[in-house]
């Protein structure tokens, strides 16, 4: 397997795929016309582009960037499935006012989701193995404790989730999004039958990268120790980008290498990926296509890293 540097995600009956700056929406609409939507996108460190190469520190920008990339692909997705009285023809006012409002309703979601996640995952599970300092009081088990139940809760909202009719099709766009990256990382054509045959499981997904989260946690959290349940919630919420920016490498390097080691520290996030995609119909495949065609040269890639010949 060569890296193709690709990624993307499942969006509302659609995929997006990013290559370097530039990322495209694929969405199959109501009447079964396919729609791709192409753009640049601009980091949040503006022109400081060096912050994005930085090991340890790229990290935590790519995230956030995925974060927002993911907002507005979604819902560009989601415009093609409103009601028909909220299609109404605008004027350039109101079109004008809309994209603000959608705009300040991305940044207040980015933002009640990163809270959401920190209370959740990051401080709830302190909380409850603070429960048993009476008959653990050993801090360092403690804290392997509150990873095992920060793990469990991960994987209990995977499964409460997957139970929704509208998730189980995003985890079908999310295998075909894997499926048409493996399939190109493997000198395969990117055909519809070649897609479909290729593995549905990546090493470099975002599942895998949340899962390095949780268990760098807990390695960190073993070595920095303070003593007030303060400070503790502080210092949970302060290693985040320290978390985050270890993950990203170690989730780059997953995607790049194929050591026996590295292979080995994947498979428990390769695992969790059996919740998170499913395989996908012919046509959500085609949808997937479309998407990766709009911003990355597979053939090229594939004549230049496994020698095959360019077709036309």
């Amino acid at each position: 397997m060569k890296s193709s540097g690709i990624g993307g995600q499942a969006v509302m009956e659609g995929i997006m795929m990013k290559n370097k700056d530039d990322y495209a929406v694929a969405v199959r609409k109501p009447d079964g016309e396919i729609v791709v939507d192409k753009q640049t996108y601009r980091s949040i460190v503006g022109n400081h582009k060096a912050l994005t190469r930085i090991p340890f520190v790229r990290g935590v920008f790519n995230f956030i960037d995925s974060m927002i990339i993911g907002m507005k692909t979604l819902m560009f997705s989601a415009s093609f499935f409103e009601d028909e009285e909220e299609k109404k023809p605008m004027t350039e006012a109101e079109q004008k006012k809309k994209e603000k409002q959608e705009s300040a309703l991305m940044t207040g979601t980015v933002i009640v989701s990163i809270v959401f996640a920190v209370a959740i995952f990051m401080v709830l599970p302190y909380l409850l193995s603070g429960l048993l300092k009476r008959w653990i009081p050993s801090y360092g088990v403690r804290t392997v404790i509150e990873g095992l139940v920060r793990i469990g809760i991960f994987i209990l909202y995977i499964l409460l989730i997957s139970r929704m009719e509208d998730i189980q099709r995003t985890f079908m766009y999310h295998g075909a999004e894997h499926k048409c990256i493996n399939c190109i990382e493997h000198g395969l054509p990117l055909t519809v039958e070649n897609v479909r045959i290729s593995s549905r499981q990546h090493k470099r997904c975002g599942t895998s990268f949340l899962f390095f989260v949780l268990i760098i946690s807990i390695c960190l959290l073993c070595i920095v120790r303070v003593e007030t349940v303060l400070m503790r919630v502080v210092v949970r919420i302060a290693l985040l980008p320290v978390i985050a920016g270890i993950s990203y490498e170690i989730l780059r390097l997953a995607g790049n290498s194929d050591n026996p080691l590295i292979n080995l520290l994947s498979k428990p996030g390769l695992a969790i990926q059996k919740l998170t995609t499913k395989e996908p119909d012919d046509s959500m495949i085609e949808v997937a296509i479309q998407a990766v065609e709009a911003v990355f040269d597979w053939r090229t890639y594939e004549a230049e890293n496994f020698n095959t010949e360019t077709i036309i």
